[in-house]
């Protein structure tokens, strides 16, 4: 996956602020959907999905931003591999998701589409969601409409969860917390009533998150920055093979098998790594948001838990 080296970067769709909304309890599903959901041990904790923040009372203070998003202005500066690189891919992939769906959902479902950002953090940041600490790992907050991310997420993703140290792997797990903004807009995240098992409210709202991750691939290479040019120049069918790893190990039976050696799909809440994959691939494959629906009874694209 290459950035578009001329392609100039609107950095204030990534806010280098340190906090954000106060709140009360922790974060909780519907309130937020993340990458990850069952509680990972390895001697530290690896994440946590949202759906197992609560105990937790009044907003942390945040532990400061791991960058400058103000500095990154042009493609380039997103296809290296140091940390401000990173950021600034950060800056460059919500720059093409967020344009894709702001002609995409309108197109499809004549709402307006409404920009938000992405907030990296580093340690702990309070959300409009409640508080939160980078073992969450990525999520989206609908309260406040914010995407929160601490970006170490990637290091924990790549080197103990077996992810591979890649672009596309990210812009997956970036495109994903999009989709629930894109639910969000729709009303979707509010149909969530059974929280846990394989065709559980909770896995059909990740797994579509999954899929519209796969929607945004089908056509991130003709997003386009303010002065027309192409954000993303380059993107294989070996990047795209890297993001479905990806969604294999965060599905929660891998999840499950790495952490106490059983399965136990009545405890699933993000889907497994099959539905996880499949789900992506209707995306990728159909490219709409009508095919992701998968609240609607009649979807017949609905990942199986095998």
């Amino acid at each position: 996956m290459r950035f578009n080296p001329r392609a100039r970067l609107d950095s204030s769709q990534v806010s280098s602020a340190g906090g954000g909304g106060g709140g009360g309890g922790g974060i909780g599903l519907p309130l937020g959907g993340g990458i990850g959901g069952i509680v990972v041990m390895i001697l530290l904790v690896v994440f946590f999905g949202p759906s197992v923040l609560g105990g937790q009372s009044g907003p942390s203070s945040s532990g400061g931003s791991p960058g400058d998003a103000s500095t990154c202005t042009s493609g380039e500066q997103a296809n290296g591999s140091s940390a401000g690189d990173r950021l600034c891919r950060l800056v460059a992939i919500t720059d093409s998701v967020q344009a894709f769906w702001a002609t995409e959902l309108p197109k499809e479902t004549g709402k307006q589409y409404t920009q938000i950002v992405t907030r990296p953090f580093s340690g702990s940041v309070s959300t409009g969601c409640g508080s939160a600490t980078s073992d969450a790992g990525p999520f989206y907050c609908p309260t406040d409409q914010t995407v929160y991310l601490d970006l170490s997420f990637f290091d924990t993703l790549f080197t103990q969860l077996g992810g591979k140290d890649t672009a596309f792997t990210e812009a997956y797990v970036v495109a994903h917390e999009y989709g629930h903004h894109i639910q969000n807009q729709l009303g979707l995240m509010g149909k969530v009533r059974t929280q846990r098992g394989p065709n559980s409210d909770s896995v059909k709202l990740e797994t579509m998150a999954d899929c519209l991750a796969g929607v945004w691939t089908k056509n991130a290479t003709t997003t386009q920055d303010a002065d027309g040019n192409v954000l993303i120049s380059d993107l294989t069918d070996a990047d795209i093979d890297e993001g479905i790893a990806a969604a294999k190990v965060v599905g929660d039976d891998a999840i499950e098998k790495r952490t106490s050696g059983q399965v136990d799909e009545e405890q699933w809440t993000h889907g497994s790594s099959a539905q996880r994959v499949a789900a992506f691939k209707v995306g990728l494959q159909y490219g709409t948001i009508d095919a992701c629906n998968f609240f609607d009874a009649s979807n017949q694209h609905y990942p199986a838990a095998g």
